[in-house]
């Protein structure tokens, strides 16, 4: 009996297990591999660690014949392999490519001929060729005619209602026009749009300049948000009367810094790669970066102004923050603004504290910060609350009514004289 299946998928993350669910919808046998036991026995027991997906769909899936697995010699019975593993950076800012060259080496440990190799982890243009190849042909295989290579990179926003997996377009780079053919028609069976790239150093660049433009643009309106501060100008006003515009124009938002598994991080993968092969700054980038990551600082100042105005010091003030993760709706609270900020203020002296209705625990310097079940008598009792995130579950105007002071930092709250907006 043949025991082959369509596709294994390493890396039962954000992006591998939404992946996983739309193959296996659309008739494809998968399995999927990780490296964490713990998501391996939970995933197999019908349990879902991801927002976009409940326990009902990985039952679903369950009944459809998938499986997850720690065992990469499960690899050798698939014809599709798609790499999903993390792609974080290192603590001196550089590529940390370890998950990534982890995965290649056990796939190029059972590599069969003919065999589909798919990497969508995000990276910088030339992994594929430079890191990924070489390692899957040391075996005397080679890509493009024994076996298909090529890149896809995921663009999973997670909570995301509207767009999924299946109807976001999938671009798709192949090491040669061969690679592409196969990898376009393994995508086709469960993606509605391929969009194909000449190859996959223009499929990597590709997703790194969508995340540029977004680190760039959200920059630029948090630069212009603390100068019409200064000038008392109401940029919410600004934003709301230029986006009336039909053309030429789309509105970012400011905020208190960018967090998450792709802003932060893909635009810096970019300009580490400018300067280590080319020499220079990709000053854009760095600038963004800069302007994006001083904002935890910047609203911890104006946090401490709101209080000066009560003749309060920060030291000692309670501080009760609200929306932890780094986007609404959402339990991920990775690379989120909140943590920097939670840091600053209690280097100060503040008593900080935390609410959010999808996160339990939120660590800073080693320790759990404080956080806060019953949200109505804690905002009464805060010398100030600050809204970082805009959770479906929080009726802003509400809350603002019983804070002492309400700082909103999404421009979301009805503008009331203990409201002060970011």
């Amino acid at each position: 009996m043949d025991s082959s299946v369509d596709g294994a998928i390493i890396g039962m993350g954000y992006v591998g297990l939404p992946l996983a669910r739309e193959a296996s919808a659309a008739g494809l046998s998968v399995i999927g591999l990780d490296v964490n036991p713990e998501v391996v026995e939970g995933l197999n027991q019908g349990r879902s660690h991801v927002d976009d997906l409940a326990d009902a769909d990985v039952a679903e899936m369950l009944g459809r014949g998938f499986w997850a697995t720690t065992d990469a010699s499960q690899l050798g019975r698939a014809h599709t392999i798609v790499i999903c593993v993390p792609t974080p950076l290192s603590s001196d800012g550089a590529p940390d490519l370890g998950p990534l060259h982890s995965a290649v080496g056990s796939v190029a440990a059972h590599l069969r001929a003919g065999t589909l190799v798919i990497a969508e982890s995000t990276t910088y243009p030339g992994t594929t060729d430079e890191e990924i190849r070489p390692v899957l042909e040391a075996g005397g295989m080679t890509a493009g005619s024994d076996f298909f290579l090529a890149f896809s990179p995921e663009r999973i926003d997670p909570g995301n209602r509207s767009f999924g997996p299946k109807n976001t377009p999938k671009v798709v780079g192949g090491h040669t026009s061969a690679c592409a053919d196969a990898a376009e028609a393994f995508y086709s069976r469960f993606i509605d749009t391929v969009v194909r790239t000449k190859g996959t150093r223009e499929a990597e660049m590709a997703k790194l300049l969508e995340n540029t433009y977004r680190h760039i643009n959200i920059a630029l309106v948090n630069e212009v948000a603390r100068f019409c501060h200064d000038l008392k100008i109401d940029l919410w006003d600004v934003i709301a009367a230029a986006s009336t515009k039909p053309f030429g124009f789309q509105a970012f938002r400011p905020g208190p810094g960018v967090g998450g598994h792709c802003i932060p991080i893909d635009p810096n993968y970019l300009s580490h790669r400018v300067r280590a092969r080319l020499g220079y700054p990709f000053r854009f980038v760095e600038l963004a970066q800069e302007i994006n990551g001083a904002m935890p600082g910047y609203i911890a100042r104006r946090i401490q102004d709101q209080l000066n105005l009560d003749a309060k010091p920060l030291r000692g003030s309670a501080v009760l923050l609200l929306g932890v993760t780094y986007k609404p709706d959402i339990a991920d609270t990775r690379e989120s603004p909140a943590i920097p900020l939670a840091k600053a203020l209690v280097q100060q002296g503040a008593v900080v504290r935390f609410h959010d209705p999808l996160v339990k625990q939120l660590a800073i310097f080693n320790q759990d910060l404080p956080r806060v079940d019953d949200v109505d008598q804690s905002l009464a009792a805060a010398d100030i609350c600050v809204l970082l995130q805009n959770h479906r579950d929080y009726d802003v105007d509400a809350m603002s009514a019983v804070s002492r002071r309400f700082f909103d930092t999404r421009g979301v709250a009805r503008p009331a004289h203990n409201v002060q907006l970011l």
